[in-house]
């Protein structure tokens, strides 16, 4: 893997909406992360394709390319994050210059939900290691929780060192609303627990597998599964001496959609050569408890693999997240109630 350097004390971090942008009455809370990322020590540059959102994007598809290339192959750039998710980010991919970008220095592409879906199509065609992190609207320098807290800190890391993340206690039922209060905070409050899907493959006591991480967002990721943009063969062939662990969370999907999805990727191969599977909090709870659920749709999918399938992960639209880097070889590992993740960037 090509990991970007660290991100430290004076680094440029440029801001573009490359999917949603930033609708006006929210424009208190980007200005209050923007000015959090100086307070950081970090230089901010702020992108023409932001504080507009229409038809679910900042700009015209070309207008978005053409900032998020520039950025790219700008050196004195460290890192790009976008505000938040979206909808529609895959329609950048094909014209992304990709020929462009084989030389060009890597960068962290930071973010989650539909930001996800540009953070694989690098690890898949240019072997860039990307972050799989909270979005840039919800990293506040109020939010103290550990898991977001020390997202940059993780991000501090240099190639070839290890960083290491521990299960969030509690979790946030429901989502800030920032057009109200731009210096909201999460609201952790849910008991959160990390559990093992399928018992046959591990009893209950200590579990502990390794692994390239890899994944994202269902929603996006189940679609461009076999595509160039999200080949998991790509990082078998870097690392051929080593397997997968897969992450995805259910963003938007019903229950059974949700069930097709695992279904689908499972049929096409996708963990043929898994280590494990990470499930973070499904985002749809309209059908919480009823027969035939989010819970059910990953059991039904996923239960009758051999490898550990773990579920409540922290890497979720059901905030806090995890810093997850696509590429990194990982351990996950539980003692007793604790789940453990350290990441290896080498």
């Amino acid at each position: 893997m090509h990991y970007p350097a660290p991100l430290i004390s004076g680094s440029t971090i440029a801001v573009t909406a490359f999917s949603s942008g930033v609708a006006t009455p929210l424009h208190p809370r980007l200005d209050l992360v923007l000015s959090d990322l100086a307070l950081r020590g970090f230089k901010v540059l702020e992108g023409h394709c932001l504080r507009e959102d229409k038809l679910h994007v900042s700009a015209p598809v070309e207008r978005r390319v053409d900032e998020l290339m520039r950025f790219l192959l700008d050196d004195q750039v460290d890192a790009i994050m976008a505000p938040w998710g979206g909808e529609i980010a895959m329609d950048l991919l094909p014209l992304l210059d990709w020929q462009a970008l084989q030389p060009a220095r890597p960068k962290w592409l930071m973010g989650f939900s539909d930001i996800s879906t540009v953070l694989s199509a690098f690890s898949s065609k240019l072997g860039w290691a990307t972050c799989h992190c909270t979005n840039l609207m919800q990293l506040s320098l109020a939010q103290t929780d550990a898991l977001t807290a020390d997202t940059f800190t993780h991000l501090q890391t240099s190639t070839g060192g290890t960083f290491t993340q521990r299960s969030a206690p509690f979790y946030e039922l429901g989502y800030s609303n920032y057009a109200q209060d731009s210096e909201a905070v999460f609201n952790l409050a849910e008991p959160s627990r990390w559990q093992v899907l399928n018992d046959k493959a591990h009893h209950t006591g200590p579990v502990s597998f390794q692994g390239r991480l890899i994944g994202g967002c269902l929603d996006t990721h189940m679609l461009m599964f076999g595509s160039e943009y999200f080949d998991p063969q790509a990082l078998l062939e870097r690392h051929p001496d080593d397997k997968l662990i897969f992450y995805f969370e259910n963003a938007e999907q019903s229950p059974t959609a949700y069930y097709r999805a695992l279904q689908s990727l499972k049929l096409r191969g996708a963990f043929d050569h898994a280590a494990g599977i990470l499930i973070g909090r499904n985002a749809v709870t309209d059908n919480a408890g009823k027969a035939f659920d989010g819970d059910t749709a990953v059991k039904m999918a996923l239960g009758d693999l051999s490898v550990p399938v773990i579920t409540g992960v922290d890497v979720s639209h059901v905030a806090p997240n995890m810093v997850l880097i696509n590429g990194a070889l990982a351990e996950v590992s539980r003692d007793d109630e604790q789940w453990t993740l350290v990441q290896h960037l080498r």
